[in-house]
């Protein structure tokens, strides 16, 4: 079956949505910020255009946070931060990874690595300063 306009309408909307977003979203979250625009969008749509895109390459997944699969339409190599009070994801642009990383991966495997993400965990400013205030 060919998709339709509506369908290429919809893929196109999830994917801006992605790219439009620093929040690095679950796919929940994107069927929400679309839901006024594309009152007919469904859930399985987002994620089976998610899943689409992850396959071409256009997005990645940071795997689970809180037991959410999260997304980042950045696909360049980047780090990341994940507060493990509040599960918001952070890019930190002004780390780089070292490019030496991926050749010694390869020499102490002996696989060849096609990729890389590195994310650090644990506690983002504001949960560090409302676990301050339950103290006291």
């Amino acid at each position: 079956m060919e998709p339709t306009v509506k369908q290429f309408r919809k893929r196109n909307a999830i994917l801006s949505c992605l790219r439009c977003t620093h929040i690095h979203p679950s796919a929940e979250d994107i069927y929400r910020m679309l839901q006024a625009e594309h009152p007919d969008i469904s859930l399985a749509t987002v994620y089976r255009n998610l899943g689409l895109f992850k396959r071409q390459g256009l997005i990645q997944s940071l795997g689970a946070v809180d037991g959410i699969e999260r997304f980042d339409a950045d696909t360049r190599p980047h780090v990341h931060f994940i507060c493990t009070g509040c599960g918001a994801v952070l890019d930190l642009p002004e780390l780089a990874l070292p490019q030496s990383l991926g050749a010694e991966a390869e020499v102490s495997s002996g696989c060849q690595i096609t990729g890389c993400q590195l994310t650090f965990t644990g506690v983002c400013p504001s949960c560090q300063q409302n676990y301050q205030e339950e103290l006291s």
